[in-house]
């Protein structure tokens, strides 16, 4: 019998034909053996008027459609269409749905056939698509898709994808096949008959995968050689300090890069870090937007360590800014180098697929939801194509991310020599290419793990790149500081089990029967129950605890917070809280003690374990560890103080009784980085284009911890001509928001940004620092916007993260951002992306933040005045970091609106001025401003 399939999709008035919506075009196409042997399409008359909305969305108007033939007309052709055929749709519930639903209601019976979803398949086959939308999946995939939205079009595109889906499906080896045979027993897709027939297929062939494919323990990962290294280049070079030569004299730079343009900024970066390798001093350097700092030091660092033979680590805050050195920038650093050089990228384990845990899940499917499926699928295919195993790779289901924590690599329940994963692990993989590696790049995370923990999980360096170095302090204090909360402690006490019967503590009580090994007591399970028990308790209290003195902030993600100092609070429920928290420490105390116990045992007789048993220990161990670490912060957070650090509690107001966290940060970390860091470190280059303030670097310098290094410094600006190519605006019709109030000030502020719309007509991007504000004039924007003239976008308002948002802005003809904290730094928005930049208010972080309360607490308590020290200087940074996305390359033009009258009525707004490059300032109402300087928006 011949493979047949009928990819459909239909466009309709709406969601529910028993509502009365109809379909208005559909399109088909039929595909036999691979080949497209049949097209249908038609538009049709639904017998009523179509909605504005989806008049819009599909182009179809009422005209359109005035004399197509009916539904009941096309349902005999439709019907012989589906004749011994599976029904393939991009969202196959809708379209199937529909048109049975539809076909029924006009008196025919539609037939049972096999089903397939390209969503799902995609999900699946194609798991690192950014998004599955279909105009985003033809776009990758190189599909022409001219007409979104049109069912003819939508279909077209919906049967090539369908045909490139099952050539990937072909691809597989025949083991991945078989272990996706349990799994898609629960999909949409009627997959299983389709892999049967392959496998069926591939298994009487004999076909053979071992070049491009690792088969082991019943999973086939992709076959990497050993040692194979980012960046090669043939030519060979001898060395005789060919680095200073070619840093030292100004012609030669220039003819190393034969075809590499330098920039003049670029010239003076390389020189710099040079000498800093050289010399072994620490460099703090500001390389203006335009610069192209990365290869200003890729370049000295390449060089350093291929001639001292020496590691240099590279570090970036941001993934999109990793991912950039990796795609963009090393491979032009190939083109440059006389040499070949071996460069890696290493991140925190969590990042990383164990593939024990992970070929231990697929063992247990029966309780699985759709999504722990699908994720369990896509990990399948995922494994025969990455080189990485890191799930930064991946686009997971919502659903699968709880279950990357299940199989995601962790030091705790790391097997070592008995894994007979071992030498195939993705993360020792990482690890050692690092151990080889001349260029490691990792992130501030890591990199601050590994200064604190010292557990080397880098290897040892002398000299290290930081960039986007404005982060450092802000990563060090998250990583000295301790957070816990109610969810965690349950998710562990879940993974344990309440009952011999379910989860972790049945397998142990068979293991302990099966090895005979000492009995742990049978009040185990009661004993965990009560700990969750008091657990709940206590972050009840906690909460009921701070919303009682509601007088608190609520932060960025609408929690309220509280700072406390345990041993001060003399309220009575207080006390009542260092009770309970003492007796949940008695109890997991009473726990551990007896998990503990059982599992010394069992590690000191693995040799005669199974392979499984042997996997289990370790994951009970991890578990174990896991609970035992956040008790002790618990206890830590609670019962203990240290006047160094700051403590405070969130809750979600709204949310359960129990959304309840806690914190706690060091306060300054400047020392902390003195004395682990710096002093340990030869030669350490800080870069960002914003560290200085004032044209100082005194600020930074103190916050790092480097002011008795003798850092040098150096400020490289920008190559961009901003008296050419930007306008500062300051409107002086805007009211102080102390004076109108905040509802006022957000409603005033909406009318001017509705006005500044209409004559732009182009993009606009609005930059807040209260999360309130920026809701607040999303609602009276919208209220403007009623006939949808522009698209207006929304943090946190408008589903979808950052990335997703600033796709969504890019692709709009005309459209509006509404962004805070992370809209403030590292989105690119080159040429008409972007033309007019609205900063709302200056940059001053509120006040009531926990960590800064106590930051000025102690400045005062030295003497200090808090605010030129601590709260200006970072808002200067701030105010440069928001600036700097209006103007990305030599050709961009734009306007800087700042609607915040401080920045010239008070002494220190001159200062935000100052520290921006040379840009002409005019001052005058909005309307005047508008009508001047429309040209630049």
């Amino acid at each position: 019998m011949k493979e047949r399939y009928t990819v459909v999709d239909v466009e309709t008035t709406g969601h529910s034909v028993t509502k009365g919506d109809r379909v208005i075009q559909i399109g088909a196409v039929v595909i036999e053996d691979g080949e497209i042997v049949e097209t249908f399409a038609s538009f049709v008359n639904p017998g009523k008027p179509i909605p504005p909305f989806i008049k819009d969305l599909t182009g179809i108007s009422d005209e359109t459609v005035a004399t197509a033939p009916t539904f009941f007309e096309i349902i005999p052709e439709l019907l012989s269409l589906f004749e011994e055929s599976a029904f393939v749709a991009h969202n196959v519930d809708f379209d199937l749905s529909f048109l049975r639903k539809q076909v029924e209601h006009e008196g025919y019976q539609f037939p049972r056939m096999p089903v397939f979803d390209t969503v799902e398949l995609s999900r699946i086959l194609l798991p690192q698509q950014e998004s599955y939308k279909l105009s985003h999946l033809a776009e990758h995939l190189g599909f022409s898709h001219d007409r979104p939205h049109q069912a003819d079009s939508d279909a077209e595109v919906t049967a090539a994808l369908f045909l490139k889906l099952i050539h990937t499906l072909k691809q597989l080896p025949v083991l991945t096949l078989q272990q996706l045979v349990p799994l898609v027993r629960k999909f949409k897709s009627d997959l299983e008959p389709v892999l049967s027939e392959m496998i069926h297929e591939k298994l009487n062939k004999g076909e053979d995968n071992e070049e491009r494919f690792d088969c082991y323990r019943q999973l086939a990962i992709k076959r990497i050689p050993e040692g194979s290294s980012n960046v090669e280049n043939t030519q060979t070079y001898s060395f005789s300090s060919y680095s200073q030569k070619l840093f030292a004299e100004e012609g030669t730079l220039q003819d190393a890069f034969t075809n590499y343009e330098l920039r003049p900024g670029q010239r003076r970066m390389m020189k710099e870090v040079d000498y800093a390798f050289q010399l072994n001093e620490h460099l703090m350097i500001e390389a203006g937007t335009g610069t192209g700092k990365s290869l200003g030091y890729l370049v000295p660092a390449a060089f350093y360590a291929h001639e001292h033979q020496q590691p240099v680590i590279v570090s970036t805050q941001t993934i999109p800014l990793q991912e950039q050195l990796l795609t963009r920038d090393l491979p032009l650093l190939k083109t440059i180098l006389p040499f070949s050089i071996d460069v890696t990228l290493l991140k925190g384990r969590s990042h990383y697929l164990c593939l024990r845990k992970f070929e231990q899940s697929l063992s247990t499917i029966d309780s699985d939801s759709y999504d722990v499926i699908l994720t369990k699928a896509l990990l399948l295919i995922w494994i025969t194509e990455t080189e990485t195993g890191d799930v930064e790779e991946l686009n997971l289901p919502s659903g699968g991310k709880g279950f990357w924590f299940e199989v995601q690599s962790d030091a705790a329940s790391d097997l070592g020599r008995y894994n007979p994963w071992f030498q195939r692990c993705y993360y020792h993989r990482a690890r050692r290419k690092a151990q080889k590696a001349d260029l490691v790049i990792t992130n501030h995370a890591l990199l601050c793990t590994d200064i604190m923990n010292e557990q080397g999980l880098l290897p040892t360096y002398y000299y290290a790149v930081i960039d986007e170095a404005h982060h450092l302090e802000e990563t060090a204090s998250d990583h000295l500081g301790a957070k816990t909360d109610y969810f965690t402690f349950t998710y562990l006490i879940q993974r344990l089990g309440l009952d011999v019967e379910d989860e972790m503590l049945g397998y142990l009580y068979q293991l302990i029967e099966q090895y005979q090994l000492p009995s742990v007591k049978k009040d185990l399970p009661d004993l965990l129950g009560s700990l969750k028990e008091e657990l709940d308790e206590l972050f009840r209290m906690l909460h009921g605890f701070v919303l009682q003195k509601q007088k608190t902030s609520s932060s960025d993600v609408g929690r309220i917070r509280y700072r406390y100092q345990s041993y001060l609070e003399k309220d009575l429920v207080w006390q009542a809280i260092l009770e309970c928290s003492m007796r949940v420490h008695m109890i997991a105390k009473d726990c551990l003690v007896q998990l503990k116990r059982v599992l010394k045992t069992m590690q000191e007789m693995r040799e005669d374990m199974t392979y499984q048993d042997r996997g289990f220990v370790a994951d009970l161990d991890s578990v174990v560890q896991s609970l035992s670490e956040q008790e002790d912060i618990l206890y830590d957070l609670l019962l203990e103080y240290d006047p160094n650090y700051v403590y405070w509690i969130e809750v979600e107001p709204r949310g359960a009784k129990n959304a309840t966290f806690l914190f706690k940060k060091p306060i300054d970390v400047s020392d902390l980085l003195a004395d682990h860091f710096f002093t340990k470190k030869k030669s350490v280059v800080l870069t960002s284009a914003t560290l200085s303030v004032n044209g100082t670097f005194r600020y930074q310098e103190k916050r790092l911890g480097l002011t008795d290094f003798g850092v040098k410094t150096t400020i490289i600006p920008s190559p961009f001509s901003y008296m050419e190519q930007v306008r500062l605006l300051m409107p002086t019709d805007i009211p102080a928001i102390k004076e109108v109030g905040e509802e006022a000030f957000a409603e005033e502020l909406s009318l001017k940004l509705w006005r500044m719309m209409e004559v732009s007509k182009g993009k606009m991007l609005v930059l807040f620092t209260s999360y309130d504000m920026l809701k607040q004039v999303y609602k009276h924007v919208k209220h403007l916007n009623e006939i949808g003239t522009y698209q207006i976008i929304g943090q946190g308002i408008t589903s979808g993260s950052r990335a997703k948002l600033t796709k969504m802005f890019k692709q709009s003809e005309e459209a509006v951002l509404f962004g805070t904290s992370s809209f403030w730094e590292g989105i690119d928005l080159p040429g008409d992306e972007l033309k007019t930049l609205v900063i709302v208010r200056l940059p001053f972080a509120p006040p009531d933040q926990p960590l800064l309360q106590a930051q000025y607490d102690k400045a005062k308590e030295d003497g200090r005045n808090p605010f030129m020290e601590i709260s200006l200087p970072q808002a200067i940074i701030r105010f440069k970091q928001g600036f700097g996305r209006l103007i990305r390359t030599t050709h961009d033009r734009g306007c800087v609106f700042v609607f915040d009258r401080r920045i010239s009525t008070t002494r220190y707004g001159k200062q935000f001025i100052r520290s921006l490059p040379d840009v002409p300032v005019y001052e005058d109402d909005l309307e005047a401003l508008l009508e001047q300087f429309q040209d630049y928006m």
